[in-house]
């Protein structure tokens, strides 16, 4: 547009617009792929088709109708004795969330990467190995093209917080080599057989939030006790939760957030703090002639504080000062009352302290111990963390635990306790 000498400056409305209106952010570019989203075990059953044959989901990659040749398709008829009375698309039952690639339902690659690790769990001192060995094509997330990778683990159902293992980030790269074990402490049989192993590979950026790549989901089921599995796994997206079906057209853009407040509460519902390692004794009394016995003459209960492991952090630099405190209850005397040191800065202290309590046999099957573990803070009110009460109404654990040490006089009883976020209230109160 030029403007000669004495004419006034006059714009057209398309000139108007093009001053006036901002473009905006720069959106990125939807790729073919985004309007074909992959499916995954954990994906909602699809709506039926609404005419023709039934079909369900298998492993392979072309769609297959009844009467079709296609070999290997991803939809393939079903038979008419495995319909439902509606005659619904169902997906092909599956508890593991991670797709190895060594397996039949696998589609060979994905635009997030792949993950290899091996899981060992050894029985006899309750851990869970975990080594990371290596990545391959990630999705780039830097500007480089590259991306800084590391691997969380979080153990599901359970506070991401107490449980969460990280590895080393390795730069620029998006074939990164860890090699590096990562172990659990305290994992019993019955985690094995109800929990879930979450990895997520994420990318470090020292400026903003680290980024989210892909997770891979294993029941710990799969894993035999003393022997190492090995996994070769596609990254993925998280699994979609359940949206609200009667949600309208103009609502579904707020779905993602209530989705997000239910997982939290369903998170918060099943949150543990932490564990804690007990022994339990029962000391017959000793003799005249015995000596020592740590001051101790009749007979009564020894309690152990071994250590505890994941604990919750409940400090801004991501770690507490635990210490752990136990009663005997019902304690009308308030002379029960046994507390260990405070271990700073750390989620999985070592106590190794033991309290004795010189009490009858029939008099502590009335009793009720209460274990907590709390954070020390200096100037201000400390911080409770979790606890956990054994007596023979307790249930699970606890009980068997309990009764085990009632039983075997003289034995030393060890077993492993999930700590709660409320402590269960006593049968008997002061």
């Amino acid at each position: 547009m030029t403007l000669r000498k004495g004419k006034k400056l006059s714009i057209t409305i398309q000139e108007h617009m093009a001053i006036d209106v901002c473009p905006g952010p720069i959106r990125p570019i939807r790729t073919i792929s985004a309007y074909f989203p992959r499916l995954s075990p954990t994906s909602e059953p699809l709506s039926p088709k609404p005419t023709g044959s039934p079909w369900v989901l298998s492993p392979g990659g072309a769609a297959s109708e009844m009467g079709g040749g296609g070999r290997g398709g991803l939809l393939t008829p079903l038979l008419p004795g495995a319909m439902g009375g509606g005659g619904s698309l169902s997906l092909q039952s599956s508890m593991d969330t991670s797709v190895e690639i060594n397996s039949s339902d696998s589609d060979d690659c994905t635009a997030l990467g792949t993950l290899e690790f091996d899981l060992r769990y050894e029985r006899a001192s309750s851990k869970l190995h975990c080594t990371i060995l290596r990545a391959k094509g990630l999705k780039p997330m830097d500007f480089n093209g590259l991306a800084d990778p590391y691997v969380k683990l979080h153990l599901l159902p359970g506070a991401c917080k107490a449980n969460k293992l990280k590895t080393k980030i390795v730069r620029n790269t998006l074939n990164p080599v860890w090699n590096e074990m990562l172990t659990y402490v305290g994992i019993t049989e019955e985690d094995m057989h109800r929990k879930t192993l979450r990895l997520s590979v994420c990318d470090e950026d020292k400026l903003t939030h680290n980024e989210f790549i892909g997770e891979s989901r294993v029941p710990l089921k799969r894993v035999k006790p003393d022997q190492t599995k090995h996994f070769h796994t596609c990254l993925e997206h998280p699994p979609p939760l359940p949206s609200p079906t009667t949600m309208g057209t103009a609502l579904r853009g707020i779905s993602c957030y209530l989705r997000e407040q239910w997982e939290n509460e369903q998170l918060h519902s099943l949150e543990e703090r932490g564990r804690v390692l007990l022994s339990l004794q029962f000391l017959p009394p000793l003799d005249e002639g015995d000596g020592g016995g740590g001051g101790r003459r009749g007979e009564g209960l020894c309690v152990g504080v071994q250590r505890c492991a994941h604990l919750a952090a409940m400090d801004v630099n991501g770690f507490s000062d635990p210490y752990v405190k136990t009663y005997l209850k019902p304690d009308t005397q308030k002379k029960s009352k046994h507390k260990t040191a405070v271990i700073k800065k750390t989620l999985n202290p070592e106590f190794n302290e033991e309290f004795f309590y010189e009490i009858s046999m029939p008099e502590l099957s009335n009793k009720t111990l209460e274990v907590t573990v709390w954070d020390y803070d200096l100037g201000r009110s400390n911080d409770f963390i979790g606890g956990v009460c054994l007596s023979c109404h307790s249930q699970g654990d606890t009980l068997r635990h309990w009764m085990d040490c009632l039983k075997n006089k003289g034995q030393r009883v060890e077993r492993w306790h999930v700590l709660t976020n409320e402590l269960p209230r006593s049968v008997s109160h002061e």
